[in-house]
């Protein structure tokens, strides 16, 4: 997310500097990129401390959901998220799509499937019942980035995800060097388990796409494994 913002930024002085460079060719005013420059700074300043980089984001945002397959992605990436949480007991809050209903939504960033985490912060947990969970939650934030990678083939998206992985595992007072084999443990644990329901996931894309409510969400991935069962017998 933050790389992108950069890389955006990055093209814009580049595009600047390429004005400078041939204006005087084409007889372009060089108080025009001046402008530029400082209006784009003065932009992302005031972003930045303002807005906390909001700003930013719903601008590469934008930009990105253009691209028919950049927002399909998105939907199958959480589609992944929500379709593991509910396999493993997880309760899903609510999840957006998009940079402008994360901010509507007051969460950061991209928003995303926002899940009920605060069985992570109790402290009466017995050992067993902390792996467990530890285990669970793992596998879900992996199931973005798994769904992706079974669907197109590789994953764009996953980087806060592997980051909440090394999170968690932080809270539970684990190495720094468990965090690569974890997060490659809880990624096949969750491509397993979509491979296994693939009418369910193919349902939540479909509620996903609709922009249905997360308890319309339920109904429709209840509905799709009582029909998959029956098939099954």
């Amino acid at each position: 997310m933050q790389q992108t913002g950069l890389n955006l930024l990055a093209i814009s002085i580049f595009a600047v500097t390429m004005m400078v460079l041939v204006g005087p060719v084409v007889q372009l005013s060089p108080a025009l990129p001046a402008g530029l420059t400082f209006g784009m700074l003065a932009l992302v300043t005031a972003d930045r401390f303002g807005w906390q980089g909001r700003g930013l984001t719903l601008l590469v945002d934008w930009v990105a959901g253009w691209s028919s397959d950049h927002r399909d992605r998105i939907i199958h990436h959480e589609a992944g998220h929500f379709l593991v949480a509910y396999l493993l007991g997880i309760p899903v809050t609510s999840y957006t799509l998009n940079a402008w209903d994360a901010m509507r939504q007051r969460q950061p960033g991209y928003g995303g499937v926002q899940f009920d985490t605060r069985k992570l912060a109790a402290d009466s947990l017995a050992p067993t019942e902390a792996q467990l969970l530890l285990d669970r939650f793992c596998t879900v934030w992996m199931a973005g980035a798994a769904a992706e990678t079974e669907y197109y083939g590789s994953s764009e998206g996953g980087g806060d995800d592997r980051q909440k992985v090394r999170a968690a595992l932080e809270l539970f007072g684990r190495s720094a060097r468990e965090a690569k084999p974890k997060q490659q443990w809880a990624f096949q644990q969750a491509r397993s388990l979509l491979m296994q329901h693939p009418q369910a996931y193919q349902a939540l894309i479909a509620a996903l796409k609709a922009g249905a409510p997360v308890e319309d969400c339920y109904q429709r991935l209840a509905a799709a494994e009582a029909a998959a069962s029956a098939t099954r017998a």
